[in-house]
């Protein structure tokens, strides 16, 4: 009689563990998805930028010269913020004409990675809000951006001087964001290694 009255209490905690762990992964779910994306942390903060060669944009010019693609040799010595983009990325075309005025600014080399699009569609995005960038690497299959850690487009780094990835910002760049962080932790990196 004392067994089956030992077993019965067993089995009632053995048929709740299920219920049990569904609930714990519930409520982790459920704080993990109101987090703000844009604070994801980037394990690449601190280290150099991803070593990957990316091609050029073909039938991308200037002044009647071809803009080169991605070499990562190109961020010594510059202080480089870096998009991640697509012409099909809604958020991409609200942003643009904010890298278009950052562009502007001579103590910064504007870098872009155009992330699986295609050719003709990536120009035509350049061409309607004007090219902010002096360097385009084309991540046709996207691995080039998996090597610096991108969730989705568009994303934006800012790399220091000495080649290391300063900061990271997920999520389209806004009038907000520009003054509150994107430029601070420009001014910092410009600061930097002087």
């Amino acid at each position: 009689m004392s067994d089956v009255a030992t077993a019965a209490p067993k089995r009632r905690w053995v048929l709740a563990l299920p219920l049990v762990i569904f609930a714990a992964l519930a409520a982790l779910f459920w704080f993990r998805l109101g987090a703000d994306p844009a604070k994801l942390p980037s394990a690449l903060i601190g280290r150099q930028a991803p070593q990957t060669a990316l091609p050029a944009l073909q039938g991308l010019n200037e002044k009647g010269m071809p803009i080169p693609g991605l070499d990562p040799a190109a961020f010594i010595g510059k202080v480089s913020v870096v998009n991640v983009w697509a012409s099909w990325c809604v958020p991409c075309h609200d942003e643009a004409p904010i890298l278009t005025e950052l562009g502007k600014d001579a103590r910064l080399q504007m870098v872009g990675i155009n992330y699986k699009d295609a050719a003709d569609n990536a120009r035509r995005f350049l061409g309607r809000y004007g090219n902010p960038f002096g360097i385009v690497g084309v991540d046709g299959n996207g691995r080039g951006s998996i090597e610096w850690g991108v969730y989705g487009v568009p994303e934006t780094f800012v790399v220091g001087r000495d080649g290391r990835i300063a900061y990271k910002l997920v999520g389209g760049i806004n009038q907000d964001n520009l003054a509150k962080v994107l430029m601070p932790e420009i001014e910092k990196a410009l600061k930097a290694g002087r």
